[in-house]
């Protein structure tokens, strides 16, 4: 204990609105955990299930499940500029343009089956097969051409399977700009899409490689005539045709390339075996029947690079970015069904167990069947797992309505679903309504009330009349931010609609009592603050004796005598208390200076009077803590009891 000083010459002188939501219930992308850099290639085996991406950045060939999982990968090939699967799936084909190789590797594990060196300084750049080769592009922006690997062909034989220059002489005008994008299709055996990537022409090609010598189907290069530019191209299932930028139709009839038709603008494709289009615009993927001029489904928030179908057109496969700019593959799922768009409007408010009407609209870009029914179901108090209610049939304008009288106030929501068909997906929307309840009569006493510390004090809240909850929650929150809010008591209320809970007051407190509402009574909340005082006493030391001056007792001091005056106050972090003090004089008491004390972590605050060295000398005392001054504000203003002192000789 730290003992504090007052001189003697001190001594004697010393505070829900209502939201409108629609829902998709299937078909959603959802992103997993195969992630490159930079894609350097996209290819889907249907066989194996597996999906193939290419790390341009890091060098890498990773091998995904239909969910998107890694299962396999390959590493340390420098850049992996584009992937190709051989017809058979046996064999997978990476470019690395960074060594100048082709290798193959078997699907199934990754392991590198053979390598076959390119003699350019200019690639291998793009891939694709057909034909029973492995066909690639070269070149720079100026000087462009095609070359082959034929797998079949032994390099211990003394020939080389890779050949270069297999751009057809004939029909080519003057030949390729750069290092030319490549396309094949399953059901156009034998062909390949050839699109120039150059700056000066935009030639687009269509090459038969049924032989294993390339020869021109249909070649046009007459300076941007067909196109704005070529960033993709692609052989179109079933047609004589080619989608480029995924957007322009071009047919390739008579050995040359005109304009056929265009699906609204995008800046990139996939083709399914049965016909259906994926195109990439910006960040979304739309999904076209051949010939279409409305989309059957969109996908949005992708990367917007390449996409693959699934060879059963079961799934599409797209990147996600991530915020650190990473890749993640992704699987879009049940890409051929339309996805509806449906509303449904509610009254933002109304009155309980009066009639409501709620209306809205489904419609979708492919037409729905006639007589459609949608599912109904109410959610509220009384029943917070739904209540189903009559189905509505939609008209023919895809309007439909219900009426319903909510037996429930608060929040009720009126969810309405479509099952979906073989043509669309499932999808719901929900609207929601504030209903009314009555108002809820709740009290808690002793409200403003001070008690001494430590007194154990009983709250009783009063609950009124209500429908069917009859349980009240009461809450203690001391003052100060170093003790939590407390539950004091929950339970249901008596016969009289009363509970009791018990607070011991060791602070100023506030009292919550709580009552959560029904379904037909308003929620209320009331509260109530009560005060408590802080312990405190005063110890004298020193003194020879004690005898009273009349009908007061005195502790007795001689005149040299210094009083030790030790206060024990509840401790609260940087809590004082104020030491008071008073002289007699003449028949009356006279205040001199307080003085503020720390009070230690022990509750301990003590005090040297001082002695005054002069005899008849009645002085008294008190310790008091002061909301507030005290250094705090967790417990009301208390006085402690004075102590009387008398100076003898």
């Amino acid at each position: 204990m730290r003992m504090r000083s007052t001189s003697a010459a001190t001594a004697l002188a010393v505070l829900f609105s209502s939201a409108a939501l629609s829902v998709v219930a299937a078909g959603t992308a959802s992103a997993a955990g195969t992630t490159v850099a930079s894609v350097g290639g996209l290819v889907v085996d249907g066989t194996l299930q597996r999906v193939f991406v290419g790390d341009a950045a890091d060098g890498r060939i990773l091998a995904s499940d239909y969910k998107g999982n890694l299962v396999d990968l390959n590493a340390g090939f420098g850049s992996v500029s584009d992937l190709a699967l051989s017809d058979d799936g046996s064999t997978l084909y990476a470019a690395l343009p960074n060594t100048h190789q082709i290798v193959a590797l078997d699907p199934a594990t990754l392991d590198i089956k053979r390598t076959y060196a390119v003699p350019t300084d200019t690639g291998p750049r793009h891939l694709a097969f057909a034909g029973g080769k492995a066909w690639f592009s070269y070149g720079d922006q100026w000087d462009g051409d095609l070359g082959s690997v034929d797998p079949a062909v032994d390099p211990a034989s003394g020939t080389d399977p890779v050949a270069l220059a297999q751009v057809p002489a004939e029909g080519t005008g003057s030949g390729l700009w750069g290092q030319a994008l490549l396309d094949t299709d399953p059901l156009r055996p034998g062909l390949l899409a050839v699109g120039e990537t150059g700056d000066s022409t935009g030639t687009e090609a269509v090459l038969d490689v049924s032989s294993g010598t390339a020869r021109v189907v249909a070649w046009n290069d007459t300076s941007y005539a067909l196109n704005d530019g070529l960033g993709d191209i692609d052989l179109v299932a079933g047609a004589d045709q080619v989608l480029v930028n995924g957007s322009g139709r071009h047919a390739y009839a008579n050995g040359t390339l005109t304009k056929a038709g265009a699906y609204p603008s995008g800046h990139g494709a996939d083709i399914a075996p049965n016909g259906l289009v994926a195109q990439v615009d910006g960040d979304s993927v739309k999904v076209y029947r051949p010939n279409a001029a409305q989309p059957l489904r969109t996908f949005y928030d992708l990367y917007g690079g390449p996409v693959r179908w699934a060879p059963d057109s079961s799934r599409i496969f797209g990147l996600v970015r991530g915020a650190g700019g990473e890749l993640t593959l992704t699987a879009l799922t049940q890409p051929t069904l339309n996805v509806p768009t449906l509303t449904v409007n509610a009254p933002s408010s109304a009155t309980r167990a009066k009639k409501i009407t709620v209306t809205g609209k489904i419609s979708a870009t492919v037409p729905l069947p006639a007589g459609v029914k949608l599912s109904v179901t109410r959610t509220d108090l009384d029943s917070p797992s739904g209540k189903a209610l009559a189905a509505v049939t939609v008209k023919a304008d895809g309007t439909y309505s219900f009426t319903d009288t909510p037996p429930a106030g608060g929040t009720v929501t009126y969810k309405v679903t479509y099952a979906g068909d073989a043509e669309h997906t499932s999808i719901y929307a929900y609207d929601k309504v504030a209903v009314s309840r009555a108002s809820t009569s709740l009290s808690l006493n002793n409200n403003g009330k001070l008690y001494n510390y430590g007194t154990d004090v009983k709250f009783t809240a009063h609950l009124g009349a209500t429908y069917k909850n009859r349980t009240v929650e009461i809450w203690a929150d001391p003052f100060g931010g170093d003790k939590p809010k407390k539950l004091v008591k929950k339970g249901t209320v008596n016969s009289s609609g009363n509970i009791v809970g018990t607070v011991d007051m060791t602070r100023d407190t506030t009292v919550t009592a709580v009552f959560a509402g029904d379904a037909r009574n308003a929620p209320k909340t009331v509260k109530v603050t009560a005060y408590a005082r802080v312990k405190v006493s005063t110890a004298v030391t020193r003194h020879y004796r004690t005898a009273k001056i009349g009908s007061t007792s005195y502790y007795w001091f001689h005149k040299n005598t210094d009083p030790l005056l030790t206060t024990t106050m509840t401790y609260y972090p940087g809590r004082q208390q104020r030491f008071d003090l008073q002289v007699y004089y003449q028949g009356s008491w006279y205040s001199m200076d307080s003085e503020y004390f720390p009070v230690g972590t022990n509750g301990k605050s003590a005090v040297s009077l001082g002695a005054p060295g002069e005899a008849g000398i009645r002085v008294r005392m008190r310790s008091v803590y002061v909301n507030s001054s005290s250094g705090d504000t967790v417990n009301s203003t208390t006085y402690g009891a004075w102590k009387y002192l008398y100076f003898s000789n």
